[in-house]
């Protein structure tokens, strides 16, 4: 089934040296998952697209590197008004390209990402480019030509979590965006260009993670490669970059482990924990998916988490009143729909939802918000990352035991809790994760984010993403 879309900037092409560049490949479609209708399709790039990009970066970089901080400042905050103005227009497309519904992509989508470059100025404007040590001076340098590969889940706030900070360090960029949801980074290029960034410093190649992404990450020009994605494709990026001794971030899966500490308020553990399992149909990293309760307690949570899952609308993701749209394509909708099938056959106890579509929803990649309690946390539901609308509710005994089951993944992205304050700060520190969150504390766009283990390396967001991209020389006299 086909239907027009009018979208704001059509991608039908690469982003090379300020410009729009016709791709030799052929066209990858980029399908509406609610509707399967295709909004748009652009070409799938080459190894030779990526080396034209890298060149265009390679002669942009001696004339951007030299720019002071406080000049690529400036164009950065121009960015940053330039995705406000464009607010609407960016969520949108962004429900168009993967199915978030559309209030929240006005709120996340795009409202994110204009948070996360307002805070990384915030962070340049403090940045201590060189300091005194003794009788050294230590400079932060740009590393050079950067090679960004971010994924479809938040597409825009991907990119601009590592685009901004690379361009305030002085350093160019080649862009891989996902191919599912391409467009609205074709709109942060254009944005970026209207802007005055000049030709050359943002470059975007369109294509696959076998063809562009290896390009990228082979790449013997290319300094770096931030990348987020799932663990993987995370490992073939690292083994890839490998040759050329790269400096390699990664931002990769996470099992989120809630703990509802036996003196919380279980209403607000209940109404967060479904809202952070649930939100873009569960398709984030940071995804609150396994709530871990005290066993004498968990009849209780159940019973509360049946009648706030009755909350959740599904529906149609550019319908105002939708809480929950399609994941992002059919294949994830089949990926998802495998663990839902998986867990039934596993034992877990199935509260709501189920495996199959949901009803009235014959085409679309539409799944049924599923919670299932009684789970095993050795269990393949409870270990490996689901990306859908899936909640495990696990029981513990006693705060080891708990500890023990949050820190028994591969992954160490992030967790959260809700209790006595105290409590549950004693319990944050013993938590091999990245960031933790305690009873809902706001978030924090200048707080470094990044895992530990199978989560990645390296570190997102605020100074510490700054840094990211710098290199650090000693000149001692």
């Amino acid at each position: 089934m086909n239907k027009n879309h009018d979208v704001p900037f059509p991608a039908p092409s690469h982003w090379i040296d300020g410009r729009a560049v016709p791709g030799s490949g052929p066209l990858i479609d980029v399908v509406n998952p609610a509707d399967e209708s295709v909004v748009a399709s652009v070409h799938e790039g080459t190894a030779e697209d990526v080396d034209t990009a890298v060149d265009a970066a390679l002669a942009a970089f001696p004339g951007w590197s030299a720019t002071s901080p406080e000049d690529r400042i400036a164009v950065l905050r121009r960015v940053a008004e330039g995705m406000q103005q464009h607010n609407e227009a960016i969520a949108a497309t962004i429900t168009l390209e993967m199915g978030a519904p559309i209030g929240f992509s006005r709120q996340a989508q795009a409202g994110f990402p204009v948070a996360s470059a307002l805070a990384a100025i915030t962070a340049a404007e403090r940045f201590a480019w060189t300091e005194v040590v003794e009788n050294s001076l230590i400079v932060r340098e740009p590393i050079g030509v950067v090679g960004a590969i971010t994924p479809w889940n938040f597409p825009l706030q991907q990119v601009v979590t590592k685009i901004v900070p690379a361009l305030l360090a002085g350093n160019t960029v080649v862009l891989k965006p996902s191919e599912i949801s391409p467009l609205s980074a074709r709109m942060f290029a254009e944005i970026a260009t209207e802007a005055g960034l000049p030709d050359g410093v943002l470059n975007v190649v369109q294509g696959t993670g076998p063809v562009v992404g290896e390009a990228i990450s082979r790449h013997p020009r290319i300094d770096m490669v931030s990348f987020t994605g799932s663990t993987a494709a995370g490992k073939r990026v690292s083994v890839a970059a490998s040759d050329t001794v790269k400096r390699v971030a990664l931002e990769l899966g996470g099992k989120a482990a809630h703990l509802v500490l036996p003196e919380a308020d279980l209403d607000l553990a209940v109404n967060r924990g479904l809202a952070y399992a649930w939100a873009n149909a569960g398709q984030a990293c940071g995804a609150y998916t396994r709530m871990l309760v005290p066993q004498d307690l968990q009849g209780h949570v159940v019973e509360k988490l049946r009648a706030a899952a009755a909350e959740y609308t599904v529906g149609d993701p550019s319908d105002e009143a939708t809480r929950i749209g399609p994941v992002a394509s059919e294949t994830q909708r089949r990926r998802v729909d495998g663990y839902i099938r998986r867990g039934v056959a596993d034992g877990a106890t199935l509260v709501v939802g189920g495996p199959g579509r949901p009803t009235g929803f014959e085409t679309g990649a539409y799944v049924r918000p599923t919670i299932f309690s009684d789970v095993d946390p050795d269990s393949v539901i409870a270990q490996e990352e689901i990306f859908g609308p899936v909640l495990v509710v696990i029981p513990y005994t006693d705060d080891d035991h708990a500890v023990e089951i949050a820190n028994g993944t591969v992954y160490g992205l992030n967790a959260a809790l809700t209790g006595d304050a105290e409590h549950a700060m004693a319990i944050a520190r013993r938590l091999r994760v990245g960031q933790v969150d305690i009873n809902g504390g706001e978030h924090n766009f200048q707080a470094p984010f990044g895992g530990y283990k199978q989560s990645g390396n390296g570190r997102e967001m605020g100074r510490a993403g700054l840094e990211e991209f710098l290199e650090t020389k000693a000149i001692t006299r």
